[in-house]
């Protein structure tokens, strides 16, 4: 815990940031640090917080820990500093002012402990007053005065070793200097170009060279490179395809003197006016930048674009992979899961309503059996004796084969009886092979072959895809781009609370979910979440929520958090189907009492429930907002906030991208969003971009603004480059066909990744800043060269 006026520092910056009330910031500490978890404190603990949502509080609670990070380091920089006897009033305003890691890292690199610099041994070296002594007076002759700090031992023993010695001792002096260092750095922010290349000596026809084509001569204004671009640079920089550079839109002439060597000049107030020392000194400056400052300002504007490309693809990642959670639930329906091969076959399972395996076979109806035929006898008589009536067909090989298999399945069911309904739905079959070598699929599926567990997640992940994919790392689910080249540990951070985000959103049935699914409830841990799934085997289902006090291991801060989440289904208490939390059952009491009816009455009768105004049952612990809330959930008790689940109808005769012509309107499911456009499976083994400017008619930023993972979509193929294999589409459906390439915003797909976009060239870089100032320091800066 932070000290006092460090945490009313802390709780006063997140006020400002989050543009919230100091006391609602404080109040969401308070219960963070208690161990209340966020979806709890977003639900339960709305009169607290004053209505923070879960948004806030996620925000809240990462800024929370940057901030209480930066103040413990804070702490170890200025006792370092007075430790070393420099801590001046000065520095010490300036440290405990410094708003970030980066800055507060800049004042204190002066006083770090390094290594022995060729600064620090002309210091030792006695030549510090030399070097004084010269810059405030360049009217002096350096080699005359330099002859009076020889000094052999410590290897200055002559002039010219004496003045190497000041250059070094006067450029490190510099670029420690913070203000200088933040001031070159955001100059070179706002003015500086991400630049790229081939690497030299790489051949531009191979094909892991190729991929990073539209980057062999590629630059764009840095703090305008888009996520998806600078993450494909850095993935080439890394894999030593493209040579990357931060340049200058005007860089000098040789020998002539750079725009960051001008500003240096102008911060030290120096400016060559033909001196004796004045040579000396303009080369000090131009050491300064080539040695000291260009490489390290490059280092940190890359980390800080790295950061912020990572910050967004995160983000992208995290928001696909809540639309794919809270997608759609097919629901109580019989499935037959189809995991596609060709030479392996095509594995089948069928789960019942409750995702219980009932049957599994193998079929060949492709090379090189193709036991049409005989497949389709297999999957009839499965469909017949378990009632099937939904097909899961996983995306991978051989997906829009088996897709056509199906087809003839259901065509010949209905044949046979005509009044029966059947579909069919490709899904995204992404981690189903993670988890069927799971360790926990082993347990969870111990007596089926590992080839087969992946038919069955596919069934499964249709009826519920959230109970189905938290058993899976969302790493593997395929919903985000450059995953691997992100910080992974802050993605992770980021999926699993989107994870438990949605898990509570949704809620859990206690008497079914797996051990997974448990584990994400709020303030359920995996090895209470097991204690529950062993109790549940040993006594059957619950019939309340208060027996969960009765698991191993969960006490009543445990409950508190994690009952509002859990659901009975058909037990003792209706009260426990819904989201009304059982500490204010109480207060459903007092309604009870209040119009007389029983519980069982109340629940679904909104005629009844908007009678009872919640200021009237309100208390010192539980609020009007809380009450509300309660009358909300009996309003419509145990609601899915997830939207009804529909079928996207490929159509026939579309199975390869070979199939695609130009003006052909097709259905298809948004399998992925990035800020610049969508992607579109239409069945054809690769995706096809919607690119932002083509989602609609109107002005888009964001493609999230108009569509999300899991929706259906019609869209008109504009474009399809066979040998890249690219699909251009639009879901302007109703506008003219654009001209050959004009729906290649962004300058056409870029090829370092599924899904990216190349890049155009930018737009032209600003002027230099500064002026006449900065010509004037400019031109005198070249004096003498």
């Amino acid at each position: 815990m932070e000290h006092a006026p460090h945490a009313q520092k802390i709780l006063q910056q997140l006020a400002a940031e989050l543009k919230v009330r100091p006391a609602q910031v404080k109040a969401a500490i308070d219960l963070l640090d208690s161990g209340a978890t966020v979806p709890f404190i977003a639900r339960y603990r709305k009169e607290v917080t004053d209505g923070l949502d879960d948004i806030q509080l996620r925000e809240l609670e990462s800024r929370l820990g940057y901030l209480r990070e930066l103040e413990d380091r804070r702490e170890a920089v200025l006792k370092s500093i007075e430790e070393q006897g420099k801590l001046t009033p000065a520095l010490r305003s300036a440290i405990e002012a410094a708003p970030t890691k980066q800055e507060l890292e800049d004042l204190y690199l002066p006083y770090k402990v390094k290594r022995r610099t060729k600064g620090l041994i002309a210091r030792e070296a006695g030549l510090e007053p030399l070097a004084d002594k010269l810059f405030a007076d360049p009217s002096l002759d350096p080699k005359a005065e330099a002859a009076a700090f020889l000094n052999p031992e410590a290897g200055f023993a002559d002039a010219l070793a004496v003045l190497d010695g000041v250059r070094d001792l006067l450029s490190e002096r510099w670029a420690e200097d913070a203000a200088l260092v933040k001031q070159l750095r955001e100059w070179l922010w706002a003015e500086g170009l991400f630049k790229s290349k081939r690497m030299d000596g790489k051949d531009e026809h191979h094909p892991d060279v190729s991929k990073f084509r539209d980057y062999f001569d590629y630059d764009e204004p840095i703090s305008r490179v888009p996520s998806h671009r600078a993450l494909a640079v850095f993935r080439g920089r890394g894999l030593d395809m493209l040579d990357v550079k931060l340049a200058l839109a005007e860089e000098p002439q040789p020998g002539q003197p750079s725009l960051a060597e001008g500003k240096i000049a102008i911060h030290l107030g120096w400016s060559h006016a033909k001196r004796p020392s004045d040579d000396l000194i303009r080369k000090t400056i131009a050491w300064t930048w080539k040695v000291k400052l260009s490489l390290s300002l490059e280092r940190d504007l890359f980390t800080r674009l790295r950061e912020s490309a990572e910050g967004v693809a995160i983000k992208v990642f995290s928001e696909n992979l809540r639309d794919l959670l809270l997608a759609a639930p097919a629901g109580k329906r019989v499935v037959m899961g189809l995991d596609p091969g060709i030479r392996t076959g095509v594995k089948v399972a069928v789960v019942s309503d409750t995702g219980k395996v009932l049957d599994t076979s193998t079929v060949y109806p492709h090379e090189p059996r193709r036991d049409w035929e005989g497949s389709l006898h297999t999957l009839a008589k499965l469909c017949a004796t378990h009632g099937v009536n939904l097909i899961a067909i996983g995306n991978g090989t051989a997906s829009r084969e088996t897709d056509k298999l199906a087809a003839d399945l259901i065509k010949r069911l209905q044949q046979l009886a005509p009044d029966r309904q059947i579909d069919k739905v490709v899904v995204s079959e992404a981690g189903a092979s993670v988890y069927s070598a799971s360790e926990y699929a082993s347990k969870e599926l111990p007596d089926l072959d590992v080839s087969l567990r992946g038919a069955v997640s596919i069934a499964r992940r249709l009826q519920d895809p959230l109970a189905e994919l938290v058993k899976i790392d969302p790493k593997s689910i395929g919903v985000g781009q450059y995953q691997h080249d992100v910080n992974q540990s802050e993605l992770a951070r980021t999926l699993v609370t989107v994870v438990e985000d949605c898990v509570n959103a949704v809620g859990v049935d206690l008497n079914t979910a797996s051990a997974p699914l448990l584990s994400r409830v709020s303030g359920l841990s995996a090895s209470v979440a097991a204690s529950i799934v062993r109790w549940r085997d040993a006594n059957g289902a619950f019939r309340t929520r208060k027996q969960l006090l009765d698991v191993t291991g969960l006490g009543p801060k445990t409950f508190e958090q994690a009952a509002g989440f859990l659901r009975i289904r058909g037990g003792d208490n209706p009260l426990d189907i819904t989201g009304v939390h059982p500490e204010t059952y109480p207060v459903v009491e007092q309604m009870i009492a209040k119009t007389g009816r029983p519980v069982a009455e109340l629940m679904g009768r909104s005629d009844v429930l908007k009678t009872l105004k919640p200021e009237a049952f309100a208390n010192e612990k539980f609020g009007a907002i809380t009450v509300k809330d309660i009358l909300t959930e009996l309003e419509k008790p145990g609601r899915d906030p997830r939207p009804d689940f529909k079928v996207a109808r490929f159509n026939d005769g579309v199975e390869d991208i070979k199939d695609l012509v130009e003006g052909m309107v097709l259905e298809g499911t948004v399998s992925n969003v990035a800020q610049f456009g969508a992607f579109v499976d239409l069945g054809v083994h690769q995706d096809g971009l919607v690119h932002v400017s083509q989602l609609s008619n109107k002005f888009v930023s964001d493609a999230r603004e108009i569509v999300k993972t899991g929706d259906i979509v019609k869209v008109r193929v504009v474009e399809v480059d066979l040998a890249r294999k690219r699909i251009a589409l639009t879901m302007k459906l109703d506008a003219p066909v654009p001209a050959k390439g004009a729906a290649k915003a962004d300058n056409s797909f870029r090829p370092a990744g599924r899904g990216e976009q190349r890049p155009g060239r930018g737009a032209p870089p600003s002027p230099p800043a500064g002026g006449g100032a900065m010509a004037a320091a400019f031109a005198k800066l070249k004096g003498g060269r």
